[in-house]
């Protein structure tokens, strides 16, 4: 089992940057492939970047955020990183952490294929 928690949101103001923190419970976290996503009111929830488990060299991004933003891991601090630069108004959404078992070694943008999910932390961008 895999507890996941969410820190680091909040209102900030177009071109700003924040960095989100994904804390894991558990032994196995090194072995876990670890996501983003993202849900705007009234959207579905969308795909924002993935990270392989143990080493975090491969890292996948949606077009929107690729370039302003960055997935990464520390596997001594069972945390999941995401860096977020030049931030946009369309970016306000609460965003979610989410884990695969550590059977499943490929990173993914399907939520489906995310066991563990965190709480959520709400980002609001403001122009």
């Amino acid at each position: 089992q895999v507890q996941l928690v969410e820190s680091g949101g909040g209102l900030v103001q177009a071109g700003d940057s924040l960095r989100l923190s994904c804390a894991a419970s558990g032994r196995t976290f090194s072995g876990n492939v670890m996501g983003w996503f993202r849900q705007a009111p009234r959207k579905e929830r969308e795909f924002v970047a993935t990270i392989n488990n143990w080493t975090g060299s491969r890292t996948y991004y949606a077009d929107s955020v690729k370039g302003r933003f960055t997935i990464s891991r520390d596997n001594a601090k069972n945390t999941v990183y995401l860096q977020m630069n030049s931030l946009k108004p369309e970016d306000t959404a609460v965003y979610y952490c989410a884990a695969r078992l550590p059977r499943y070694s490929s990173p993914s943008v399907y939520d489906y294929d995310y066991d563990y999910w965190g709480q959520g932390t709400q980002v609001t961008v403001s122009s």
